[in-house]
């Protein structure tokens, strides 16, 4: 499994989801995952329209093998259902 967060390092909920995610790269052995620092990339939410889908108003945006997933309550429940992680 291969998990893209899109996010920034100054929004609580992208950190958050950065961390799950890197509690799930511990945990389990065929996990991994990229963070992507929007303001580092010059990404806006405008440029993640297209591969979400639709107009994006928050970050984090979560996909998991390239399916989007949403958010960082998205992800967090979509981990915790799945494998069991809080």
């Amino acid at each position: 499994m291969f998990v893209e967060i899109y996010g920034r390092l100054s929004c609580p909920y992208c950190v958050r989801a950065k961390q799950l995610a890197e509690k799930m790269k511990t945990e389990l052995s065929d996990f991994d995952f990229k963070f992507i620092d929007m303001i580092a990339e010059g990404l806006s939410k405008e440029d993640l329209e297209p591969r979400v889908g639709k107009p994006v108003a928050t970050v984090p945006q979560i996909f998991v093998d390239n399916v989007h997933v949403g958010g960082c309550t998205d992800f967090q429940a979509f981990v915790k259902e799945k494998f069991g992680i809080i």
